[in-house]
């Protein structure tokens, strides 16, 4: 339990439905959908479509999503709604350019957005709702606008140099970053989400908005196609899981980064993780020891699924105890990753169960905040720029090219613990997402922690720069780190943030937990 004379949150429990995510906005929406009829899936959606007009900064219909689904016979299915490169996307073509790496500000790094052909699966295969109405929230509040929240607002100020051309006009007011309490609207957005309402994915995929699309980003330099978008289809894929002391981690396969995850539970796997001080040195020492390692593996072999062929290596439970074997307890290690070619922090997350027990668990990007930067010209659909997560070495199987997937850092999790209770939930922070979800299992499972106390605690991330780390760990702490060679950087803002809802399998309660780091909360009914 928690100390009641400190600042905190409580958990959040009900028996109904329950939804957790990253603005309150949302989580009420997915409640109300609840309310009149709809299930998980139609307030998975209608929600995070809203996220989009809530924190544009990190996500919409520009974007990706990847999905995991609890359906009532206890069976998890997943979708995979990345979006492809186009056909015309060439690595030697931009290599002879000049770029050693993806350039993030360009079209050559818009890969199809693959979000809302996944929004269209999802509701065609499981929702009950018309899709009008799962979307007439996120029409309105598009039209109407939205008062903008402080975290939202911190983050637009911190990334409003991203943003260029028709982006700017669309993203800022009179020129200006919006402060807490502004009102944001996109009609351009409204229009688009009335096409879909109407003709569903052909609204957005083909016609008028595509055209939009496409003459924008050629304009801009891209070899995008009406083909290329006519073409998107999302595929259900089958997820990956490991044991860790009894408790099961289900991911989503590559392009994902889901097994990195895996591969660091499995690592951790190997130490007394729960004789350790939760938040002391010791324990974020090891992490970040294991995390170096398992990125390592991610950028060797996530990629494209037709390219990637790492999976059961980074899986094996042979590789963790030899990775493991190689961590020094008193000592930092060079951070042996191969440098990503880019990493980014701009997620949103969100997790509904509803009275059925349906649960989903669901992640929608557009990348860098704010993505390329780049919108269309006619309805200012703000493009992610998620072929950035491509590498341009030659042979690499993350290699840029035509049709290819890029390797992804967004995952949606599961967490089955060993009396049957699940847990859908994911971690925001881009590159961070793959150890968030290892810290958040390791939470619950070595410490015994609450689904909110699992994520309000105190977070570390060996990045390429070092090891980030909040102001959350004390002094001595941190000059136990240092003194073990790791470089510390406290960052402008915490990392990431997360969203948890558990089904406890005795009670049949629903208990959520949302991030302070963020808006948000959880709301159930």
């Amino acid at each position: 339990m928690r100390d009641f004379h400190q600042p905190g949150r409580s958990a959040v429990f009900a028996e109904n439905g329950m939804c957790a995510t990253s603005h309150p906005l949302a989580a009420k929406t997915a409640i109300n959908l609840l309310e009149q009829g709809g299930n998980a899936v139609d307030a998975a959606i209608g929600a995070a479509v809203l996220l989009g007009i809530c924190e544009p900064q990190m996500t919409g219909l520009g974007g990706d999503m990847f999905a995991m689904i609890k359906r009532g016979d206890n069976e998890i299915i997943g979708l995979n709604a990345s979006g492809r490169g186009p056909a015309g996307l060439s690595a030697e073509a931009l290599r002879d350019a000049g770029h050693e790496t993806m350039p993030l500000r360009h079209a050559a790094a818009v890969t199809i957005p693959g979000a809302v052909d996944g929004f269209c699966r999802l509701h065609g295969d499981h929702g009950q709702m018309s899709l009008a109405d799962v979307l007439a929230p996120a029409i309105h509040y598009a039209e109407n606008g939205v008062p903008v929240a402080p975290r939202v607002a911190a983050d637009w100020m911190e990334s409003e140099g991203n943003l260029a051309g028709r982006a700017r006009e669309t993203f800022l007011l009179a020129g200006a970053v919006p402060k807490p309490g502004q009102i944001f609207a996109a009609p351009g957005q409204a229009d688009v989400l009335r096409k879909i309402a109407k003709d569903g994915r052909a609204g957005f995929y083909e016609g008028e908005v595509a055209a939009d699309m496409v003459a924008s980003l050629r304009a801009l330099g891209g070899s995008h196609t009406e083909a290329d978008f006519a073409e998107t289809a999302c595929d259900y894929v089958t997820p990956i899981s490991t044991t860790y002391k009894g408790v099961e981690l289900i991911e989503l396969p590559p392009n994902g980064q889901g097994a990195t995850a895996l591969l660091l539970a499995n690592m951790l796997a190997e130490f007394d993780i729960g004789n350790m001080d939760p938040w002391g040195a010791e324990r974020a020492h090891i992490e970040a020891e294991a995390t170096k390692l398992a990125y390592d593996a991610r950028n060797r072999f996530i990629a494209d699924p037709g390219s990637c062929t790492g999976t059961d290596h980074m899986m094996s439970a042979k590789t963790a105890t030899a990775l493991a074997a190689l961590i020094d307890p008193d000592r930092a290690m060079a951070n042996p990753s191969r440098v990503s070619e880019a990493v980014h922090k701009e997620t949103i997350y969100i997790t509904v169960v509803d009275r059925d027990r349906l649960a989903v668990s669901l992640i929608y990007s557009i990348f860098h905040s704010f993505g390329s930067g780049l919108a269309s010209d006619r309805f200012g659909i703000l493009f992610h720029n998620r072929g950035a997560g491509f590498t341009l070495t030659r042979g690499h199987p993350n290699e840029a090219g035509p049709r290819k997937r890029p390797m992804h850092t967004i995952i949606p999790g599961m967490i089955r613990q060993a009396d049957g209770s699940l847990m859908p939930f994911g971690v925001m922070g881009g590159a961070y997402q793959a150890t968030g979800h290892a810290r958040f299992l390791t939470n619950v499972v070595d410490f015994g922690l609450s689904p909110q106390a699992a994520i309000d605690a105190p977070r570390c991330f060996a990045d390429v720069d070092g090891l980030s780390i909040e102001r959350g760990y004390t002094v001595q702490v941190q000059d136990a780190l240092r003194a073990k060679g790791h470089t510390l950087t406290i960052p402008a803002l915490p990392i990431g943030g997360a969203q948890a809802i558990r089904i406890d399998a005795r009670t049949g309660l629903l208990e959520g937990g949302s991030d302070p780091r963020k808006d948000g909360c959880a709301l159930g009914y």
